[in-house]
């Protein structure tokens, strides 16, 4: 099976768009095709435009890619990646299937008009290369009858969900005839290019994620209308109590969509023979309604919720009309589900007779959706961001007490279940070995990973744990590797961190080893440093301690910085403040695809007080030989406008046109593979004699720099733009960036600059008005003031 180099996706519509986005994040060569427009609208009339002009004909796939462009999340992580898109339709371009590797069918959900295409992809595609269907309510069995025994070998179906670049969760449904390579290859590169979780599903109605979850759902819409509960409540309830987002059931249901959902739902009519299953599957007359009222979610802005001028309001669905939101006093977070369920109230009645039936159901379908409990269990996980599949919760809840209260309320339990149990088996997930393994037909097996996937508690099982605090551990992951695991609270940067980053590196410095890794299998990578801890401290007016613990943390940075052996990075999700800096400072970064990065201390009031604005200006010059003063005071006022705006990436290729990663730097599509990257980054530095980093002087703009920027704030504070105060954060950033009373071009020590940047940082501490900030942040979570575009 040859690699898969060039792709195709059949429909531009907004999964099969968001489908070829993917690709090209992937860095895939890829062609979006559709229908031909049968008539012209009035905008193309105008323009004396007719229906064989080319802009006409691809007028379809040309309005998806600008889609792509404007759509919010952005289905692609950097708007470059569009070069390697292809657009036409399939009168014109069809031949262009003859050539790709890889062609995706993302056309409207009739069998009759997917078997035609299917007749004529057949007819041209070159043997070998694959055909899929993203169908989700079609059998991928029906779809290729009467076609070449080659068609049939290399089809099957991919069924990705919406939206692919941040849906995890890839169904793979293979036919009888699907060649087992033809399954492998899809598998791994759909895991190791599309940053996917892969899940082999049967060929049954709405194959693994939707089957459970749409049961899930309807269940709880049923249960809520039985016990009069409110939409409110019902989502008090359903939300991280039971491990499921905070949009739990009905902002999450807006979220999707309700006609999305109930064509789901559609899916299983006629499809079904258990009469218990049919009941469920029946549309509440809620859904019926709201349909018909097109009260569909966030699309028509009104669903379960209404978004208005005086804030968001919630479905009273028994007079359909809308209220205000309670803001119930009361939170279930916190509490434990086992004990909640157990409360004989009406709302622990209520949960207990929503999850119940959602686990039963889930043990009924295993043997006929798949026949793991391990993925199912991955499928709902990874499709809904689900914290527990049924299985992994049920353990939580206690498979043994669970039962034995289901019996009693006779509960019908599936036979496998009772065999399990009564052959010994009281859990689904057991460690053996320090490896997790799962139930399956009477014997537990280790869950699959690829042969170098890294598992940090693995590691910490099998090796131990070198060195620790609370705030971060050593571990050594082999190969003469060690990991300093951050594990701190909230992901915050503070002295025990600190420490671990000066013992990590005097240890593998020190002893035998090829270098060090910084990274994490938490939420997030880092949300910076101690913001609770330096307010305090600043509100106390210590700030000999503050001064202390800023040039410590500049000494840390210095360490990673020029540290005798590689450290290589490896950020994923929110990598901001000090975690950005920490990243700046690394040897090489291997970062995630989904990687958020960026000096965010303009915020709160301050400015980056780690040496993260030298670190990025100085991946910014080092473009340059020997830059004009022109290209100079260009660069420092881009870096200027990164930093005083706190620009986060969108994505890891977006940190790379920001500065915060450069070419030397890596992404990994699939978090999964960070560490295992990672490792292999460090090795080869080490294989290729890893030379460290060597201290150079810093061309700084100067006088001139500070000036030209400041003429900008002013011109900015007379348009309303920043405030007095924003000028002042500004004014202390700029002289940081431009190093201060100097000419430009002169050349600096990177400690002269390190020494500007932690005056400048406690001097904005001391303010009322960074206080003020740093506190409001801290509770709310949200900066004090919204910054308008500069």
């Amino acid at each position: 099976m040859k690699e898969i180099k060039s792709a195709a996706v059949i429909g531009s519509g907004v999964m099969g768009a968001a489908i070829a986005a993917q690709f090209l994040n992937a860095g895939i060569a890829t062609i979006l095709l559709d229908i031909v427009p049968n008539q012209l609208t009035e905008e193309e009339k105008e323009k004396g435009l007719t229906i064989e002009d080319k802009v006409v004909r691809n007028r379809f796939v040309q309005r998806a890619v600008e889609r792509m462009k404007t759509d919010l999340p952005s289905p692609l992580t950097s708007v470059h990646n569009l070069s390697k898109l292809t657009i036409g339709n399939l009168e014109d371009d069809f031949a262009l299937l003859q050539d790709v590797d890889w062609i995706v069918e993302a056309i409207i959900e009739d069998i009759s008009i997917k078997k035609e295409l299917f007749k004529k992809i057949d007819q041209l595609r070159k043997k070998g290369s694959i055909v899929s269907s993203n169908t989700s309510g079609i059998s991928i069995n029906k779809m290729k009858e009467n076609l070449s025994p080659d068609f049939q070998a290399h089809f099957l179906g991919t069924h990705f969900f919406n939206p692919p670049r941040y849906i995890t969760l890839l169904e793979i449904i293979p036919t009888k005839e699907t060649a087992p390579i033809v399954v492998k290859t899809i598998s791994e590169f759909a895991e190791e290019t599309l940053g996917k979780v892969v899940v082999k599903a049967s060929d049954t109605p709405n194959f693994i994620a939707n089957r459970i979850g749409s049961y899930a759902f309807l269940n709880i819409v049923n249960e809520m209308i039985k016990a009069d509960l409110t939409i409110e409540e019902v989502d008090q309830l359903t939300g991280p109590l039971i491990g499921r987002p905070k949009s739990a059931t009905f902002h999450t249901l807006d979220m999707v969509g309700l006609d999305t959902f109930y064509q789901v739902i559609q899916n299983m009519k006629g499809k079904m023979k258990n009469p218990e299953e049919i009941e469920t599957f029946k549309p509440p007359a809620l859904l019926d309604e709201m349909i018909k009222k097109k009260m569909l979610g966030r699309k028509t802005k009104k669903g379960f919720y209404q978004k208005t001028k005086e804030g968001l309001k919630v479905l009273d669905y028994h007079t359909m009309t809308y209220k205000e939101l309670t803001r119930m006093k009361e939170k279930a977070e916190g509490k434990s589900l086992t004990l909640f369920l157990q409360e004989p109230n009406k709302k622990g009645q209520f949960l207990w007779k929503g999850i119940a039936p959602f686990l039963l159901y889930s043990a009924k379908m295993v043997g006929e959706i798949t026949d793991s409990i391990f993925e199912i269990d991955q499928a709902v996980q990874s499709g809904f961001n689900w914290k527990n599949g049924p299985f992994r919760l049920w353990d939580e809840l206690s498979l043994k007490d669970t039962v034995k209260r289901m019996e009693e309320e006779s509960m019908d339990i599936p036979k496998w279940i009772k065999e399990m149990m009564n052959a010994g088996f009281e859990q689904f997930y057991k460690e053996v070995n320090g490896v997790i393994h799962y139930y399956h037909q009477g014997e537990y097996l280790p869950i699959p990973k690829s042969v170098d996937q890294i598992d940090i508690q693995e590691s910490k099982k099998r090796r131990g744990v070198l060195l620790s605090n609370n705030g971060a551990s050593l571990i050594d992951i082999g190969d003469g590797v060690l990991l300093l695991e951050l594990h701190s609270s909230n992901m915050s940067i503070g002295m025990d961190i600190l420490s671990m980053i000066e013992k990590s590196i005097e240890k593998v410095e020190s002893e035998a080893y090829k270098g060090l890794i910084i990274g994490s299998e938490k939420k997030n990578f880092s949300l910076g440093a101690n913001l609770a801890l330096m307010l305090l401290e600043a509100q106390n007016g210590d700030i000999v301690e503050l001064q202390i613990a800023v040039r410590r943390f500049q000494q840390a940075m210095k360490r990673i910085k020029y540290c005798q052996k590689p450290i290589v990075a490896v950020p994923y999700q929110r990598t901001l403040g000090g975690g950005a800096e920490i990243c700046l400072a690394a040897s090489k970064v291997q970062a995630s695809l989904e990687t958020y990065i960026g000096l965010v201390e303009t915020g709160v009031g301050l400015i980056p007080g780690g040496g993260g604005t030298t670190e990025l200006y100085c991946n910014k010059i080092k473009q340059f030989q020997n830059p004009s003063q022109e290209e100079i005071l260009q660069l420092t006022a881009e870096i200027f406008q990164t930093v005083l705006t706190a620009k986060v990436a969108t994505s890891a290729a977006h940190a790379k046109e920001l500065g915060f990663l450069t070419n030397k730097d890596g992404i990994t599509n699939n978090v999964r593979f960070l560490l295992r990257d990672a490792k292999k980054a460090v090795l080869q530095l080490a294989n290729e004699q890893y030379q460290p980093q060597q201290k150079e002087k810093i061309v700084v703009a100067g006088t001139v720099g500070y000036e030209f920027l400041m003429k900008e704030i002013k011109k900015l504070g007379k348009l309303g733009f920043i405030s007095e105060y924003d000028a002042f954060i500004a004014s202390n950033l700029a002289t940081v960036l431009t190093g201060g009373k100097v000419e430009c071009g002169t050349l600096v020590e990177e400690d002269y600059l390190l020494d500007l940047e932690r005056e400048a940082f406690i001097r904005l501490i001391q303010e009322q008005e960074t206080q003020k900030r740093m506190l409001h942040l801290l509770q709310t979570g949200k900066p004090l003031l919204a910054r308008k575009k500069i």
